[in-house]
């Protein structure tokens, strides 16, 4: 399926970095609660994350990821979930997070 330049820009990607990470006993498959800011405009956001294989929580915070934040809020268990954290499947189908290569300011948008 082809889309046009126009849909593509109708997704808000953008890059955060997690505050907090704790565990999430309460979502079906393993996974965490995130907390990641995304720099003055749209502030911290809170994220549900089945990242459980290659991430320990302490390893989590400061890290700069990509996530969608114009989706609506999606209910996960007793959490509200604001915000898509991307990720793409290892040989495994586990998740590894998305990220940029190189520290980048809070807030900035995928192009």
């Amino acid at each position: 399926m082809t889309i046009s330049f126009d849909d593509f820009l109708k997704v808000d990607i953008r890059v955060g970095r997690i505050t907090r990470a704790e565990p999430f006993p309460e979502a079906r498959k393993p996974a965490y609660r995130l907390w990641i800011d995304f720099g003055p405009e749209i502030g911290e956001k809170k994220s549900s994350a089945q990242i459980t294989k290659h991430y320990a929580l302490e390893d989590l915070v400061g890290r700069q990821v990509l996530a969608v934040v114009n989706f609506p809020p999606r209910q996960i268990g007793p959490m509200k979930s604001e915000v898509l954290t991307l990720g793409v499947p290892d040989a495994d189908g586990e998740v590894v997070l998305l990220g940029p290569g190189h520290e980048v300011p809070l807030g900035g948008r995928l192009f």
